[in-house]
């Protein structure tokens, strides 16, 4: 039987939600119909770990085959693929033409690695380009791979705004960029009006109404020095901390037994506990052998198969379709 307490989610909950005393009958229990456009924000709200599969580029026929997806959302990654954005945009007519999903979204969400690296503020300033373009696209999401600091992320955040959005603004971020003329082709993919689309496409959970969600890869020694203070930018809504370059940065792999050297074990749980400190999810792979371990220790979102996310939605009692 599931624990009754799990302390890393509902710290999670709580830091979210802004309210103790959840029970797990409110986090788990069936909804009628979607409430929001994005469900793994939706998902992710009312404490249920979420599960992603992902993809390297392609377009309509790829999305129409995933829109039906036994995943909660889709990672299309442009940092390991050519960065074809007109692809994209087939993708996403793709999904929309193959669904709904079966919880009743429109489509699943979509979050989109960019091809840049956040290794500084300026970095990311120069291409953020690229943030506009992915978003038009109509996808759900950005995940910013090696952010370095927390200047990089401000600048993230920053590109993935309208600028009538003023949530910490003056406090901490700037006043966003995006264009008005950007909204028309994302909302015909998320089924809303441009205007809709304007008001709710801010990053989740600095905007409670929000529908974006941004993530970053702390990924090697150079950014895990940051790693507190690049979760707490506001605008993030989960970090990672990328064993596979991690363990480059410093030299390591993992043991023949399956664990982690002293330096990468350290630097996983840094990255966790500034995650929940910060009050954002935390990623990380998940196994069908490890997955409810890895719920109680306080992972919310798991690179994951299909067995894995089936035996770690049981095992929080998600209703399903859900």
């Amino acid at each position: 039987m599931l624990k009754v307490t799990r302390l890393a989610t509902l710290l999670f909950l709580l830091l979210i939600n802004g309210h103790a005393g959840l029970s797990r009958a409110q986090s788990t229990s069936a909804l009628s119909a979607p409430k929001r456009i994005n469900k793994a924000i939706e998902l992710l709200e009312r404490g249920q770990p979420i599960y992603y599969t992902q993809v390297n580029g392609g377009g309509y026929e790829a999305g129409k085959a995933l829109a039906q997806t036994w995943a909660d959302y889709i990672t299309y990654n442009f940092e390991h693929s050519a960065f074809n954005v007109s692809e994209l945009h087939e993708f996403m007519r793709g999904l929309v033409d193959g669904g709904p999903t079966k919880s009743g979204h429109r489509t699943p969400a979509v979050v989109c690695v960019l091809p840049v690296a956040g290794h500084d503020g300026a970095m990311v300033r120069a291409n953020a380009w690229m943030v506009e373009q992915v978003l038009s696209a109509g996808v759900h999401g950005i995940l910013l791979a090696h952010a370095r600091s927390p200047e990089a992320v401000r600048a993230l955040v920053r590109a993935a705004r309208f600028p009538m959005h003023t949530q910490a603004v003056g406090s901490g971020l700037e006043e966003g960029l995006r264009g008005s003329g950007a909204a028309g082709n994302p909302a015909r993919v998320w089924g809303v009006s441009p205007a809709e689309y304007r008001r709710v496409a801010d990053p989740w959970p600095l905007n409670p109404d929000g529908e974006l969600l941004l993530g970053v890869k702390i990924e090697d020694r150079h950014a895990l020095e940051y790693a507190e203070a690049t979760t707490k930018v506001p605008g993030l809504g989960f970090a990672e901390w990328g064993p596979g370059d991690m363990s480059m940065s410093f030299g390591v792999s993992r043991n023949a037994d399956g664990t982690w050297p002293p330096v990468l074990a350290e630097a996983r749980a840094r990255v966790l506990t500034a995650t929940q400190v910060a009050g954002i999810a935390f990623l990380n792979v998940v196994r069908p052998d490890d997955v409810e371990a890895m719920i109680d220790e306080g992972v919310m979102i798991g690179a994951a198969n299909q067995k894995a996310a089936e035996l770690g939605r049981q095992y929080t009692s998600r209703a399903m379709p859900w």
